[in-house]
């Protein structure tokens, strides 16, 4: 039988692998990492929201969208998910199970972790908040890719894009999450030291955690290997 490799999240899986992962009883195993990583995801994101020193890019253009329509930053997090996976279907895109869940779980985390966070006023609160929210991103972001349940649908959009006109993965993230900062900062939106440093530290975060949550033997001699460069991961958001 003819052994097929795909690419998630710069990990090269062989179906030989994926199918012996689901025949060794490892399925329950990645239902709790998917939907750990988002529930954890979800809250990095309100930690970054709570500290008010600036945020991921996406969330940018999400608290700009609340401020102008007075939803939560959650609700308005769900919206965009699911009309950005409309835009797959003429990219020929195929969610997965967590793309569909990532649009829901994250929203429903970060307005729910916001919800009990108590309002920080000072630097000496609010700067330790906003590295707590990056680490915790970076390790959600382990957690989510290495179920291997599919990208997030922002990401889904990207990597769509790429296939699409040829040009590097490198450059459709820089143009959409440029163009999603700027939207969202002129809507009011929070742009901030956060941002740069989340910039900076969530590849490298990333690239850590997946290999520290990554599986690095399938069953029957089939290995998983991390491959390529931090921004080939496909990061939820």
């Amino acid at each position: 039988m003819c052994q097929a490799t795909t690419t998630t999240g710069g990990f090269i899986l062989s179906s030989q692998s994926e199918t012996g992962l689901l025949k060794s009883g490892r399925l329950p195993r990645r239902l709790v990492q998917l939907y750990a990583g988002l529930a954890l995801y979800g809250a990095s994101s309100a930690l970054l929201v709570e500290a008010g020193l600036g945020l991921e890019p996406w969330n940018v253009l999400h608290q700009g969208l609340a401020e102008l329509t007075g939803l939560t930053i959650g609700v308005v997090s769900i919206f965009v998910g699911a009309a950005v996976l409309l835009l797959w279907i003429p990219l020929r895109q195929r969610p997965g199970l967590g793309t569909v869940s990532n649009v829901f779980v994250v929203g429903i985390a970060m307005d729910g972790t916001l919800a009990f966070l108590p309002a920080a006023h000072t630097l000496a609160v609010r700067i330790p908040l906003l590295v707590a929210g990056i680490l915790l991103n970076g390790a959600a972001t382990g957690l989510y890719i290495t179920a291997r349940f599919g990208p997030g649908p922002r990401d889904g959009l990207m990597t769509g894009l790429h296939q699409r006109t040829g040009r590097s993965i490198r450059l459709m993230r820089t143009a959409v999450e440029v163009a999603v900062v700027a939207t969202g900062f002129a809507l009011g939106g929070t742009v901030g030291i956060g941002t740069v440093l989340y910039a900076v530290a969530i590849g490298p975060l990333a690239q850590f955690f997946l290999r520290v949550f990554a599986a690095p033997t399938a069953p029957g001699g089939s290995t998983v290997v991390a491959t390529g460069q931090p921004e080939r991961a496909i990061l939820p958001g």
